[in-house]
């Protein structure tokens, strides 16, 4: 319990925790950060780490001008990170797919990995893209992804466009609006709006299609 409490108020707070981290790190919270996005992406264990939040927050540190880190070369290797994560979870998904999904199988059923491959067959662009806002399941997508046996070049395309885009989006906006007294003051409330709005997509997505098949 002590570890969630500590993970959770990382989250909530981690405006505060990265001003300690750069103070006491300096050039090294470079790698921190990349590690921290490599293995939110990389591990399908790891979806806990904070992704949207923390690039939030290393923008607005960045715009105080205080932190000595360079937004162009933190975003260019937040990129590499989150793409070399998303292809680690890939390659894991497409080694272990077929070993884990068996017929005798009554948790990960073989029935499951079928269905697996026809949708990224039909959405997989789409799924490997948007999956990059939504937490947890960005974190799952990839692995989903090298399941489904999706061709590995199509799918490193669609990894660099939402990699890209992911990490542009929430270190900018981070970066214009970080410091906007408004945000600076309520940047708890603010992380965790983050991660509700990016949560809404699949859970109204979920709702759905449970419905529909009630109907």
């Amino acid at each position: 319990m002590e570890i969630i409490k500590e993970l959770i108020d990382f989250i909530l707070h981690i405006d505060k925790h990265l001003v300690q981290i750069t103070s006491q790190y300096q050039a090294w919270t470079y790698l921190i950060l990349f590690v921290i996005i490599f293995a939110e992406t990389g591990f399908v264990v790891t979806p806990f780490l904070p992704g949207d939040s923390l690039l939030f927050a290393a923008g607005a540190l960045i715009a105080t001008g205080s932190s000595g880190l360079d937004i162009y070369l933190l975003a260019i290797l937040l990129v590499i990170a989150a793409f070399l994560g998303n292809t680690v979870n890939y390659q894991l998904g497409h080694y272990l797919g077929a070993r884990v999904f068996k017929p005798e199988n009554k948790v990960l059923k073989l029935d499951y990995y079928l269905k697996t491959k026809a949708f990224f067959d039909k959405h997989g662009g789409k799924a490997v893209i948007f999956s990059r806002f939504m937490p947890i399941i960005r974190t799952i997508a990839p692995f989903v992804a090298g399941v489904g046996r999706m061709p590995f070049g199509r799918y490193s395309l669609y990894n660099i466009v939402g990699g890209v885009a992911w990490i542009v989006t929430f270190l900018f906006l981070g970066y214009l609006l970080g410091n906007v007294p408004f945000f600076k003051k309520n940047f708890s409330l603010i992380a965790l709006g983050i991660v509700v709005v990016s949560l809404l997509p699949p859970i109204w997505a979920a709702l759905r299609s449970r419905f529909s098949r009630s109907a």
